[in-house]
């Protein structure tokens, strides 16, 4: 009997590896496994864009937000008075404008005077000179004395003085013009500037009420009434359930044959039960190791290969049976088939 049963126990160690060794020939060897992938998401770390006092909270923690939703409010007493004082400031600007317009409609009428001036000297310096030129001639035959013959010279110089005064007035007045225009567009464009600063000032007044970005639920919550807030400073962060997808870091040994596209097995260590069907969306264009802050530098004396892993990032089927049951940070094992070509 015993050696029936050694013989038993052989055969069966022999089925087992002859099997084992078909298995690993048909299918095993083209299965490429990891368990160092784990569930992630597209987080969302809420921060003001402003400084301020935080107001209210209007969320708690684990509480589902839908994108648009008011998580925190920051006093917005001071932001609010800098916009009604860049209002002011822009209906300032706008009264110069008009002012100048007021000017530039008095300067034309100047110039319409200074034109008519010119005309009135000019006629007043022909008459002049045409009386000038008659006593002239008169005075060659003797007839008129030679001191009124002076005193239309004089006339004549007189008029001629007038005319050039009138023409120099009405080019200053025309240039008095163009400074007005020049000064208008100076005041354009500070109206422009004012309303930019009006426009600045409404974006972070509206940038007090903070908002959800996306659709999830409210984690890591640290803001509290009264804290004071710089930009940047972390709120709270809102996890986009229930779309998550798994990170598996595989070896680079591993992914060689790897291509978007090809069908992942899943199985997440919470829920052993259940064993998911992803699909492989993107390989990382690089190791870990070169995204860490001190990257290795491997051109040194003293040097040891070490195997790297890239992150590929595997997609879930938005109904599948964990939809509303992962979380980011859970562990998974998961094992790619890489016979399957995947997409072109």
């Amino acid at each position: 009997m015993r050696k029936i049963a050694l013989a038993l126990v052989g055969l069966g160690l022999l089925s087992a590896g002859l099997y084992a060794a078909w298995m690993w020939h048909q299918e095993w060897r083209y299965i490429q496994s990891t368990d160092n992938a784990y569930v992630q998401a597209d987080i969302s770390v809420i921060s003001p864009k402003v400084a301020g006092y935080v107001d209210a909270v209007a969320v708690q923690d684990n509480q589902y937000v839908r994108a648009g939703d008011l998580l925190v409010t920051l006093d917005a007493r001071d932001y609010a008075a800098r916009v009604s004082q860049a209002a002011a400031t822009v209906a300032v600007e706008r009264s110069a404008i008009a002012g100048f317009d007021s000017q530039t409609v008095l300067q034309r009428s100047r110039i319409v005077q200074a034109a008519a001036a010119i005309d009135s000297a000019q006629a007043e310096a022909v008459r002049a000179r045409r009386d000038h030129a008659r006593l002239s001639a008169l005075r060659r035959d003797d007839v008129v004395s030679r001191q009124r013959l002076e005193g239309t010279e004089a006339d004549l110089a007189k008029a001629n003085a007038a005319l050039a005064s009138a023409r120099a007035a009405l080019q200053a007045e025309q240039q008095q013009l163009a400074v007005l225009e020049t000064s208008r567009k100076s005041a354009e464009a500070r109206v422009a500037q004012a309303i930019a600063s009006q426009a600045m000032a409404e974006i972070d007044l509206e940038n007090t009420a903070i908002r959800a970005p996306v659709d999830g639920v409210i984690g890591n919550r640290g803001v509290q009434i009264g804290h004071y807030v710089r930009a940047g400073t972390h709120l709270l962060s809102v996890v986009p359930l229930p779309h998550v997808h798994v990170l598996a870091n595989f070896k680079e040994t591993q992914i060689g044959r790897m291509r978007p596209g090809q069908t992942a097995r899943i199985e997440i260590d919470a829920y052993p039960d259940t064993v998911l069907t992803g699909v492989i969306a993107s390989i990382a264009p690089a190791s870990g190791s070169e995204f860490s802050l001190l990257p290795p530098e491997n051109a040194t004396g003293n040097f040891t290969k070490i195997v790297q892993r890239l992150p590929v990032r595997i997609d879930l089927p938005a109904d599948n049976p964990l939809k509303e049951l992962l979380r980011p940070g859970m562990s998974a094992v998961v094992s790619v088939d890489i016979r399957d070509t995947g997409r072109p």
